[in-house]
């Protein structure tokens, strides 16, 4: 039997089984190509106002007092400032987001929760179709499986798409679209030319999601990158996309500020071309202080940093991306290689688009799938009808 046929019924039949599942996490995955940009541009005119080009920033302890002034039921968990000097100050406290001018302390308004909503609706459908409770797990397991099938069928596609004959009018059908093609033949073309050029992206995508769904699989990434497991995050690896935004839950409780500005201006001169600082508000007057430098767009590993001062702005510890065992470093650009984020801007587009690709491949593989088996059903009946006949020949 040759290689092709070995590979094409497996190929064939995954995509029938899956191919529901797969087609809603690539649709969902569509959608949440651009979250962060979405989210931040649902908020985009919550701005500080600089009121002269030489006025200065309020210190962080009088824009947080401020805050609490306004809320003063929240109790806020951390503050980001970012480096343009229109960027409001964003304070967070669980799951809400407060934004407020850096110059003047005045609560510009709080994040609006109809995009970051949506978002959070469709990363439910594409983690968990939406499951709740108990039910999560099951979800879990049937869209990380079908997540490693829909593997196993770009890598069976590898083989099967390219033509049986390397030469130009063989391979254009296969890698370029064929104009004027209907039925069938276009189907076939379109299902062969996206997936010779979405093979590479789609690969990476699905494969970087496997340790998100799958306990072993995240242990073999640290394995793979000669480092143990950490203990206690089996499959959970860092911070997911979409992740709480830290703080008390909103729960009334004692911040401490004083001091503040100073740490995050000390913060700022630790690494140039810093883009976000984001403090984690301490409740002990004297215990240390971690700030997370940013000097990418929120989704590259290798652009964070976290610096921890103590109350002196001495370093108690400085982590870069870096200075971590090999085996993190491997599972946080995974993660983000999922998303496309680890390339920034262009490596979500790609992500988007690859993402596309997989909702044509699904939906052309299955039509496909279709017309052969009702071609398989037709020559049932034929030869059904044909048997009679020939048995008597009279008739």
């Amino acid at each position: 039997m040759k290689l092709r046929t070995v590979l094409f019924w497996p190929h064939l039949v995954t995509g029938v089984l899956a191919g529901a599942l797969i087609l809603l996490m690539s649709a969902t995955g569509v959608l949440l190509t651009y979250e962060r940009q979405l989210v931040a541009w649902s908020n985009s005119d919550l701005r500080s106002r600089r009121p002269s080009p030489r006025a200065a920033r309020l210190p962080i302890e009088r824009v947080v007092a401020s805050f609490q002034q306004a809320q003063p039921n929240v109790a806020p968990g951390s503050v980001a400032v970012g480096a343009d000097p229109a960027d409001a100050v964003i304070v967070s406290a669980g799951q809400r987001t407060f934004y407020l001018d850096a110059y003047s302390g005045r609560l510009l308004g709080e994040g609006r929760q109809g995009m970051r909503q949506f978002m959070s609706d469709m990363r439910s459908w594409h983690r968990w179709l939406a499951a709740e409770g108990d039910a999560r797990t099951t979800a879990r397991w049937l869209t990380g499986w079908s997540n490693a099938l829909f593997l196993f069928i770009i890598i069976s596609g590898l083989y099967l798409w390219f033509p049986r004959k390397w030469s130009s009018h063989h391979l254009r059908p296969v890698v370029w679209f064929t104009r004027g093609a209907r039925g069938k033949a276009r189907d076939f073309n379109w299902h062969n030319t996206l997936g010779v050029w979405c093979l590479l992206p789609l690969f990476i995508v699905v494969a970087s999601a496997l340790p998100m769904s799958f306990p072993w699989a995240n242990d073999f990434v640290y394995r793979a990158a000669g480092e143990e497991p950490p203990a206690g995050r089996r499959g959970g690896g860092p911070a997911e996309r979409g992740a709480g935004e830290g703080g008390r839950g909103g729960q009334p409780a004692s911040v401490s500020t004083q001091g503040l500005d100073g740490l995050l201006q000390r913060a700022a001169q630790q690494e140039h071309g810093w883009q976000t600082l984001t403090m984690r508000l301490p409740e002990s007057a004297r215990g240390p202080v971690s700030i997370a430098i940013d000097r990418g767009d929120g989704g590259q590993p290798q652009l964070r940093s976290t610096l921890t001062l103590d109350r002196s702005a001495s370093v108690v510890r400085y982590e870069t991306f870096a200075s971590q065992g090999p085996g993190r470093r491997l599972r946080s650009l995974m993660r983000f290689a999922h998303t496309g984020e680890v390339l920034g801007l262009t490596g979500q587009t790609v992500a988007g688009l690859a993402s596309v690709g997989a909702v044509v491949l699904l939906w052309t593989g299955i039509a496909l799938a279709l017309r052969r088996g009702r071609s398989w059903l037709a020559r049932r009946r034929s030869r059904r009808n044909d048997e009679p006949m020939a048995e008597n020949p009279a008739a």
